[in-house]
């Protein structure tokens, strides 16, 4: 199959792991495009997400995926300049950054950016300072008992994975629709990546629809349900995420570093 026979056609998907997939499409990003001053960064990106799913957005080094997460989060940097995005009957283009979030959008970006002096559940609780809120506290501990155990701990001082995870519940403690996870995995021994994809399967099984940003091609696309590839800010893959893993040939051209 060529890629521009994957980029016209919906991805396949396992009904018993994720039933959301015969849904109506939940988010869509439509043709968006996004600069950092006169530099064009996200060029023309589109892609459909049903609620629901986990979609692994792939590609080199500056193929453009953290800035397109940013960009649907509304961050501001880059500057969406053309384009829509819809989440759930919302127009998510005509936001900021505040109000994506308090219509569900939530990103954890890569630094998990953890508030120093603040215990892990002062940081738990400074998330439900403002409805909407999400998740109690206590069922946040229930998904994440290590840090039920570590609550009087300053987060700062938790290890790379427990933060990780510090982020993510913080995430929970919003009213949120779609997680948006920028580089969940990085610096993770691999027993500690298992342990977050866990989590992230857990989290799908409550309804949540997320976005993965990884370089673990491989680990992202063995949770995914769906992979897009990018490539110099543009799609160049939209299909299955086993696909992907059956493909050596295509991860090697997109993927490889």
């Amino acid at each position: 199959m060529t890629h521009v026979e994957h980029l016209s056609r919906e991805g396949t998907f396992d009904k018993n792991r994720n039933m959301a997939a015969t849904s109506a499409k939940y988010l869509s990003v439509w043709d968006i495009q996004a600069y950092y001053g006169e530099s064009f960064i996200v060029q023309g990106v589109s892609f459909d997400i049903h609620e629901g799913e986990i979609l692994a957005l792939l590609g080199r080094n500056g193929a453009g995926k953290t800035s397109t997460l940013r960009t649907i989060a509304r961050m501001g940097n880059p500057e969406l300049k053309h384009g829509e995005i819809w989440l759930d009957h919302q127009p998510l283009h005509e936001m900021k950054a505040h109000q994506a979030a308090q219509n569900g959008i939530a990103l954890v970006p890569e630094d998990r950016c953890i508030i120093p002096g603040l215990t892990v559940e002062e940081n738990l609780k400074l998330a439900q300072i403002a409805p909407p809120h999400g998740w109690s506290i206590e069922r946040v501990y229930e998904l994440f008992p290590r840090l039920k155990e570590r609550r009087t701990q300053e987060g700062t001082t938790l290890s790379g994975g427990e933060q990780q995870m510090l982020s993510i519940a913080r995430a929970l403690c919003r009213d949120i629709k779609v997680l948006l996870l920028d580089e969940p995995y990085e610096g993770l021994a691999p027993v500690i990546v298992q342990e977050i994809a866990k989590t992230l399967e857990m989290i799908r099984d409550q309804g949540i629809t997320t976005i993965i940003v990884e370089q673990n091609a491989v680990a992202a696309l063995k949770l995914a349900d769906r992979a897009v590839i990018l490539d110099i800010g543009k799609v160049v893959y939209d299909g299955s995420a086993q696909e992907v893993l059956d493909d050596e040939a295509l991860r090697a051209k997109y993927l490889a570093i």
